[in-house]
Protein backbone atom coordinates (compact mmCIF):
# COMPACT_ATOMS: atom_id res chain seq x y z
CA UNK A 1 0.00 0.00 0.00
CA UNK A 2 1.27 3.64 -1.08
CA UNK A 3 1.56 5.85 1.68
CA UNK A 4 -0.54 9.07 1.06
CA UNK A 5 1.17 11.97 -0.50
CA UNK A 6 -0.12 14.71 1.85
CA UNK A 7 -2.35 15.03 5.22
CA UNK A 8 -6.34 14.56 4.69
CA UNK A 9 -8.28 17.87 5.25
CA UNK A 10 -9.15 18.69 8.85
CA UNK A 11 -12.44 17.20 10.92
CA UNK A 12 -12.33 20.20 13.16
CA UNK A 13 -12.97 23.65 13.47
CA UNK A 14 -9.84 26.09 14.18
CA UNK A 15 -11.72 27.00 17.58
CA UNK A 16 -11.63 22.96 18.45
CA UNK A 17 -8.09 22.87 17.30
CA UNK A 18 -7.05 25.64 19.53
CA UNK A 19 -8.78 24.79 22.48
CA UNK A 20 -7.40 20.84 22.08
CA UNK A 21 -3.56 23.05 22.05
CA UNK A 22 -4.69 24.63 25.53
CA UNK A 23 -4.85 21.65 26.87
CA UNK A 24 -0.61 21.11 26.57
CA UNK A 25 0.58 23.15 29.54
CA UNK A 26 4.18 25.37 28.73
CA UNK A 27 5.97 27.61 30.38
CA UNK A 28 5.53 31.45 29.42
CA UNK A 29 8.87 33.77 27.63
CA UNK A 30 8.91 36.55 26.37
CA UNK A 31 11.18 37.38 23.77
CA UNK A 32 13.34 40.57 22.93
CA UNK A 33 15.44 42.05 20.65
CA UNK A 34 16.33 45.20 19.22
CA UNK A 35 15.44 46.58 15.70
CA UNK A 36 18.12 48.10 13.72
CA UNK A 37 17.74 51.23 14.68
CA UNK A 38 18.01 50.52 18.32
CA UNK A 39 14.84 50.06 19.32
CA UNK A 40 13.62 47.62 22.04
CA UNK A 41 10.54 44.69 21.01
CA UNK A 42 9.36 41.83 22.67
CA UNK A 43 6.29 39.93 22.95
CA UNK A 44 4.76 37.04 24.98
CA UNK A 45 5.28 33.41 23.68
CA UNK A 46 4.48 30.07 24.61
CA UNK A 47 5.61 28.27 21.58
CA UNK A 48 9.30 27.42 22.69
CA UNK A 49 11.12 24.49 23.39
CA UNK A 50 14.52 22.81 22.78
CA UNK A 51 15.69 21.17 19.10
CA UNK A 52 19.69 20.23 19.66
CA UNK A 53 22.23 19.76 22.51
CA UNK A 54 25.27 19.57 20.03
CA UNK A 55 24.77 22.91 18.73
CA UNK A 56 22.72 24.00 21.40
CA UNK A 57 19.91 24.92 19.55
CA UNK A 58 16.40 26.44 20.37
CA UNK A 59 13.19 27.23 18.55
CA UNK A 60 10.41 29.65 19.16
CA UNK A 61 7.55 30.79 16.56
CA UNK A 62 5.74 33.69 15.70
CA UNK A 63 2.95 34.72 13.64
CA UNK A 64 3.23 36.15 10.02
CA UNK A 65 0.82 39.04 10.72
CA UNK A 66 3.02 39.91 14.38
CA UNK A 67 3.87 43.33 13.44
CA UNK A 68 7.30 42.75 14.98
CA UNK A 69 7.65 39.78 12.41
CA UNK A 70 10.26 41.84 10.00
CA UNK A 71 12.52 43.69 13.04
CA UNK A 72 12.68 39.76 14.36
CA UNK A 73 13.80 38.45 10.90
CA UNK A 74 16.43 41.15 9.83
CA UNK A 75 17.67 41.06 13.51
CA UNK A 76 21.30 38.99 14.63
CA UNK A 77 20.22 38.24 18.37
CA UNK A 78 17.25 37.78 20.34
CA UNK A 79 16.88 36.63 24.21
CA UNK A 80 14.39 33.85 24.97
CA UNK A 81 13.22 34.94 28.46
CA UNK A 82 11.46 32.52 30.79
CA UNK A 83 9.52 34.36 33.02
CA UNK A 84 9.17 33.59 36.61
CA UNK A 85 5.78 32.76 38.44
CA UNK A 86 5.97 36.12 39.94
CA UNK A 87 5.87 37.84 36.19
CA UNK A 88 2.45 37.41 35.73
CA UNK A 89 1.36 40.85 34.68
CA UNK A 90 4.73 41.48 32.70
CA UNK A 91 3.28 38.24 30.37
CA UNK A 92 -0.03 39.58 30.13
CA UNK A 93 1.53 43.77 29.83
CA UNK A 94 3.58 41.70 26.26
CA UNK A 95 1.07 40.01 25.04
CA UNK A 96 -1.04 43.10 24.80
CA UNK A 97 -1.13 45.06 20.93
CA UNK A 98 -0.18 48.35 21.02
CA UNK A 99 0.73 49.13 25.31
CA UNK A 100 3.47 50.57 26.12
CA UNK A 101 5.23 46.82 27.02
CA UNK A 102 8.71 48.65 28.77
CA UNK A 103 7.66 51.30 30.78
CA UNK A 104 9.45 50.45 34.04
CA UNK A 105 10.32 46.82 32.71
CA UNK A 106 14.57 46.48 34.06
CA UNK A 107 16.77 44.53 31.80
CA UNK A 108 20.47 43.98 31.32
CA UNK A 109 21.66 44.07 27.55
CA UNK A 110 22.26 40.63 26.22
CA UNK A 111 24.37 39.61 23.13
CA UNK A 112 23.37 41.36 19.96
CA UNK A 113 21.40 44.50 22.22
CA UNK A 114 18.59 41.99 23.07
CA UNK A 115 17.05 42.52 26.47
CA UNK A 116 17.45 40.08 29.12
CA UNK A 117 14.83 40.77 31.73
CA UNK A 118 15.37 41.00 35.39
CA UNK A 119 13.85 38.25 37.31
CA UNK A 120 13.54 35.73 34.84
CA UNK A 121 14.03 31.69 35.48
CA UNK A 122 16.05 31.55 32.61
CA UNK A 123 17.31 33.50 29.41
CA UNK A 124 18.83 32.24 26.15
CA UNK A 125 20.29 34.44 24.02
CA UNK A 126 20.72 33.52 20.53
CA UNK A 127 21.66 33.91 17.13
CA UNK A 128 19.45 34.07 14.98
CA UNK A 129 19.93 30.99 12.63
CA UNK A 130 17.74 30.30 10.69
CA UNK A 131 13.82 30.95 10.13
CA UNK A 132 10.75 28.84 8.53
CA UNK A 133 7.61 29.64 7.11
CA UNK A 134 4.98 27.20 7.99
CA UNK A 135 1.42 27.57 7.73
CA UNK A 136 0.28 30.95 9.12
CA UNK A 137 3.36 31.21 11.20
CA UNK A 138 7.26 31.43 11.48
CA UNK A 139 9.29 28.89 13.42
CA UNK A 140 12.77 30.42 14.49
CA UNK A 141 15.44 28.48 15.09
CA UNK A 142 18.13 30.21 17.23
CA UNK A 143 21.79 29.34 18.57
CA UNK A 144 21.94 29.72 21.57
CA UNK A 145 25.38 31.31 23.01
CA UNK A 146 25.15 31.80 26.23
CA UNK A 147 21.97 30.82 29.13
CA UNK A 148 21.57 31.50 32.23
CA UNK A 149 19.35 30.12 35.07
CA UNK A 150 18.05 31.48 38.58
CA UNK A 151 18.21 27.97 40.58
CA UNK A 152 15.05 27.43 42.55
CA UNK A 153 12.77 29.72 41.00
CA UNK A 154 9.26 29.19 39.87
CA UNK A 155 8.43 29.19 36.45
CA UNK A 156 4.73 31.01 35.23
CA UNK A 157 2.75 27.94 33.15
CA UNK A 158 -0.05 28.60 30.14
CA UNK A 159 -2.77 25.98 30.07
CA UNK A 160 -5.91 25.91 29.15
CA UNK A 161 -5.88 29.88 28.40
CA UNK A 162 -5.16 30.85 31.54
CA UNK A 163 -1.99 31.75 33.46
CA UNK A 164 -0.78 29.72 36.45
CA UNK A 165 1.56 30.68 39.15
CA UNK A 166 1.71 27.39 40.89
CA UNK A 167 1.23 23.93 39.32
CA UNK A 168 -2.24 23.17 39.42
CA UNK A 169 -2.81 19.85 40.45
Amino acid sequence: MTPPRKAQPPTFSTQEFRAALGMFATGVTIVTARTTEGQVIGLTANSFNSVSLDPPLVLWSLAQAAASLEAFRAGSHYAINVLAADQKALAERFALKGADRWAGVKFAEGMGGAPLLAGACATFECFNRSRYEEGDHVIFVGEVERCSWRQGASPLLFHGGRYYTEHPF
